[in-house]
């Protein structure tokens, strides 16, 4: 498998235009484009707004659903696959090298939006009115890259993608809220999972139940799941595995029980 280690090397070797610039690059379509066969690795945030026409997108291993207009994001190193992959007009990826940020503060801000370790899977959905907001930023930020660059351009270019991280972080809540209302919380299956556990005697063969292993169980992955709970319930799914151990304990042991 190729891993990039630059923006330069990442357009020539999936045949894409040179970037703009050596550290950020913007692939887009203004009409139907195809964007091949391709599996690589880079040391490259990645920020994709698509609406696919045909073909499978893959990211950690797993396929995208494209039925609707989806934001997502992948960290450096991340394996990502494209299959056939054709877009429609809007489609777009932001490529951003991580020294891009250094010396900025969404150099160490990025690392907070936990979206960035979601599965591919778990990408956002989003509402027209959302859309447009996040298509909006995208053409100031498509203004500036192609643009003569001066002393502004580097700041204006990362204070649109924290709107957009920004953004991103308020619509997943929202999303969380939707699949509550479809699927049920996702609290009650967690304690269902954590109470199987404990029936089962896995407690004493393997020890305490890890978030990971939650996660495969509800088909999500462990960040995503933590943050789903910590907005249906305020607590992590770590804090939640220590407060159900807790209260076991005491049932076990009568504590709390009046004389």
């Amino acid at each position: 498998m190729q891993h990039y280690k630059t923006l330069t090397a990442l357009h020539l070797g999936n045949q894409w235009e040179a970037p703009q610039h050596p550290l950020f690059s913007m692939i887009g379509c203004q009409s139907e484009c195809k964007l091949g066969n391709r599996e690589f690795t880079t040391d490259c945030y990645v920020i994709a707004f698509k609406k696919i026409k045909s073909g499978n997108f893959m990211y950690g291993r797993t396929s995208y659903d494209h039925d609707n207009g989806c934001l997502f994001f992948a960290k450096p190193r991340q394996i990502i696959e494209m299959k056939d992959l054709e877009f429609e007009e809007k489609g777009y990826m932001l490529m951003i090298h991580e020294d891009y940020l250094h010396g900025h503060e969404l150099f160490k801000e990025i690392e907070k939006y936990s979206f960035f370790d979601y599965e591919v899977t778990e990408a956002l959905h989003l509402s027209p009115k959302e859309e447009q907001i996040i298509l909006e930023l995208h053409s100031k930020i498509q203004t500036e890259y192609f643009n003569n660059p001066d002393e502004y351009s580097r700041e204006i270019i990362l204070s649109h993608i924290s709107s957009i991280l920004k953004y991103a972080q308020r619509y997943y809540k929202r999303q969380f809220v939707d699949r509550a209302q479809v699927i049920g919380k996702t609290a009650s299956k967690f304690n269902d999972l954590l109470r199987k556990y404990l029936n089962q005697g896995l407690m004493v063969k393997s020890g305490l139940p890890n978030v990971a292993f939650l996660a495969d169980q509800l088909f999500v992955s462990p960040r995503y799941l933590s943050d789903l709970l910590k907005q249906e319930t305020g607590k992590t799914a770590m804090e939640l595995i220590h407060i159900f151990m807790i209260l076991e304990a005491k049932t076990c042991c009568g504590w709390g029980k009046r004389a």
